[in-house]
């Protein structure tokens, strides 16, 4: 127990100190890099004197410091503000006003936004790790445990086949087969499960290669390991043996390596899977506010994000050091 609460409370901090740096990187750069988000609120042709009355009400104008301390005080009370373009409904309202000009209020809670759109996000993130590991695990299996023989060549083919496909075209070509020309599932947008499924093979295929070689790589290691074979010498069988320390210990890289996966997933692969196929997720309303610099969301993905990949891998490495107490972390 005093081990479980050391490890948390030290970590904890880490992970807030790591937050905290993520969220102040982010917001300043949206504020270095070129272009004034005020004109795309208000539209092109909005005259110079309103856009900066805008932009002071809204505190653009403001030192960048006063400004990230303004947002953290508003994070820490639970209040991520609201988007520069999207309406209640969720749909754009960029270059539009009423009657009393912008009002903050009649755009969308940029809170209720991300609730909306994470459910999407999580059941892909899943369904993608559930593929992915109903194909690397056998594989990497077989390769950990047959080293240098046919299966360990053919987890290096399947592997060198997985990595050398980029996500684009994998997805493009799954379309056309299974759902243009075979029918079998819907592909673009979402309006149920199965709109979900060839989104997360595109995901499968990008997570296959590292985490077969990780499998292949842990598992031909231990069963170098001295205790091993001191546990055949005393009477074990190889089955007893792989089946209950084997792959034990084999679990501690595959830990870390999927805490590293979900870094791509959150960061990378899953925001490019979802603008291919149109997928109401975290990744697509990520990408839009990017290209309509709507800081408030942009802002609140970076924390979420940071923040959940900082927990995840606490997590991690609790759980590996629970397998193995020589971890130390």
């Amino acid at each position: 127990m005093a081990f479980a609460i050391e490890f948390f409370l030290r970590r904890i901090t880490q992970g807030l100190l790591i937050v905290l740096l993520v969220a102040f990187v982010i917001f300043a750069l949206l504020r270095i890099v070129p272009g004034d988000p005020i004109r795309i609120i208000l539209g092109p042709m909005t005259p110079a004197n309103v856009l900066e009355e805008t932009a002071r009400d809204l505190g653009l104008r403001d030192p960048m410091l006063v400004q990230f301390g303004r947002f953290l005080g508003e994070v820490v009370s639970g209040d991520f503000g609201h988007s520069f373009i999207r309406g209640p409904q969720g749909g754009s309202a960029g270059g539009s006003q009423d009657a009393d000009g912008y009002d903050p209020e009649s755009r969308a809670a940029v809170a209720d936004l991300i609730m909306t759109a994470l459910p999407y996000s999580l059941q892909l993130a899943a369904l993608g790790i559930v593929f992915a590991l109903l194909v690397a695990v056998p594989i990497g299996m077989a390769a950990g445990l047959r080293a240098g023989k046919w299966p360990d060549r053919l987890a290096l083919y399947v592997s060198s086949l997985f990595v050398s496909l980029p996500n684009i075209w994998v997805g493009v070509l799954l379309i056309f087969l299974l759902s243009a020309k075979a029918g079998w599932l819907p592909a673009i947008g979402y309006q149920g499960f199965s709109y979900t499924i060839i989104p997360a093979m595109v995901l499968a295929i990008e997570l296959c290669p590292v985490m077969i070689r990780a499998i292949s790589v842990s598992v031909a290691g231990n069963l170098g390991e001295v205790y091993f074979d001191v546990g055949l010498v005393r009477g074990l069988s190889r089955t007893t043996m792989i089946a209950k320390h084997v792959v034990r210990n084999a679990a501690v890289p595959l830990l870390n390596l999927f805490g590293a996966q979900m870094i791509g997933l959150l960061l990378g692969g899953l925001f490019v899977v979802e603008y291919i196929f149109s997928y109401p997720g975290i990744g697509m309303l990520t990408i839009n506010a990017v290209f309509q610099r709507d800081f408030p969301i942009i802002q609140a993905v970076a924390i979420l994000a940071s923040g959940v990949l900082v927990a995840i891998n606490m997590l991690v490495d609790f759980a590996s050091t629970n397998i193995d107490r020589r971890l130390k972390f």
